[in-house]
């Protein structure tokens, strides 16, 4: 399995915002992109002028940096969106709400995306009762997302659970926290999805040049 293994901070900063890819860092003052707003590199103060292109693609990589998703799967998962029913944006980051890493992070089970799919593949985690280990599984409504007994004195998952009870569960999800399990209640509609700053209907211009 392929994964970004540089600095995450360095692609918070090449966008401009905070991707939140560090988990509970990212909400602190020792977040590099708090003292350092601007893209990295020698040049990167110098950096202003952004064509029609240039702003497709970096609505197109910030997604992706996002959910963690490198070029190639990440084209798949819009080919596969490109043949759904209804807006094709809309599609691209329903699927990527429903992979089994993110809805570990959305629970609380993991502080950031990366460290969900860490406890993933790892084999922390099930599905209805049955251990799943493939971070891009979609997980569908109804699915209960659970961490797995023997896992549930893990320190960091207890730790993650109690800071991520200030910020809530998404209104699509339920979470029992003192059983470490969660339910999908429905596919999230696009209002729902309002910590992901990016313009879809960009990304969709991008693939159909």
């Amino acid at each position: 399995m392929a994964r970004y293994t540089e600095s995450v901070c360095v692609l918070c900063r090449r966008e401009g915002l905070k991707l939140y890819l560090k988990g509970e860092r990212c909400y602190t003052p020792k977040c590099p992109i708090e003292r350092r707003n601007y893209p990295p590199g020698q040049h990167g103060q110098g950096r202003k002028r952004v064509t029609d292109y240039g702003q497709h693609l970096r609505e197109k990589q910030k997604l992706r940096r996002i959910y963690g998703v490198m070029e190639r799967q990440f084209r798949r998962y819009y080919e596969k969106a490109a043949r759904h029913r209804g807006i094709t944006g809309v599609a691209l980051l329903q699927m990527l709400e429903m992979r089994l890493d993110n809805i570990v992070y959305r629970l609380g089970f993991g502080s950031s995306r990366a460290q969900a799919r860490q406890l993933v593949s790892h084999g922390h985690i099930a599905v209805n009762g049955r251990k799943v280990d493939i971070p891009s599984y979609q997980v569908k409504p109804g699915d209960v997302i659970s961490v797995r007994e023997g896992s549930r004195d893990l320190d960091i998952i207890k730790q993650n659970l109690e800071a991520a009870a200030s910020r809530g569960t998404p209104a699509w999800l339920e979470l029992n926290a003192e059983q470490y399990q969660g339910r999908v209640l429905a596919v999230p509609a696009r209002e729902q999805i309002t910590d992901v700053p990016v313009q879809e209907s960009l990304i969709v211009e991008f693939y159909s040049r």
